[in-house]
């Protein structure tokens, strides 16, 4: 399963078409973009094998220069990446989805290559994929989130957040070590 109605939480354990269809989409951006995108890898929950996530792949698109992208708002809209602007200090967003019934399928977040919100994105992933432990903290936190705030997406969102800045120190700590 892959999309959710905006706004609300679900939680379903991993898989495995999740992979498959952030390479198809990742391949399709590679085209679209070209030597633009310096890097596009599969991030968040959804890239995480141990945990429960909401049913919605995130992609991260590293640009040299966030304006890199705005040349392309229109191609990639006629397939089907709608832009949502600046969503974040230093990020852009574009969604895919079924907008008729206000469900999304895809976040993909644009950043600047190697720099902070990159570099969160790919140490969280791999920190968690490489430690059990920490991801079970981060499903649990998730799991009893979710079961608060099944229509309240930005309850949920800002209740990870305290484990989300714990788990990204972690994964700096542990990066430098290796």
């Amino acid at each position: 399963m892959i999309g959710l109605k905006r706004g609300t939480v679900e939680l379903i354990s991993h898989q495995e078409e999740w992979d498959k269809n952030a390479r198809n989409i990742i391949g399709i951006l590679k085209q679209l973009l070209g030597n633009t995108a310096v890097d596009i890898q599969h991030i968040g929950s959804t890239a995480i094998f141990a945990i429960y996530a909401k049913p919605i792949i995130d992609i991260v698109i590293g640009v040299c220069d966030l304006n890199d992208i705005l040349p392309y708002i229109k191609l990639l809209r006629q397939h089907d990446f709608v832009f949502r602007g600046e969503d974040v200090v230093g990020q852009m967003l574009f969604v895919m989805g079924n907008f008729d019934n206000d469900t999304r399928t895809h976040h993909i977040h644009v950043v600047k290559w190697n720099g902070k919100e990159w570099n969160n994105y790919i140490n969280f992933r791999d920190y968690l994929n490489s430690n059990p432990d920490k991801a079970m903290l981060y499903d649990t936190c998730k799991k009893n989130l979710a079961s608060q705030f099944p229509k309240d997406r930005e309850n949920y969102t800002s209740g990870k957040q305290k484990i989300i800045e714990r788990l990204l120190r972690e994964a700096q700590i542990w990066k430098s070590g290796m």
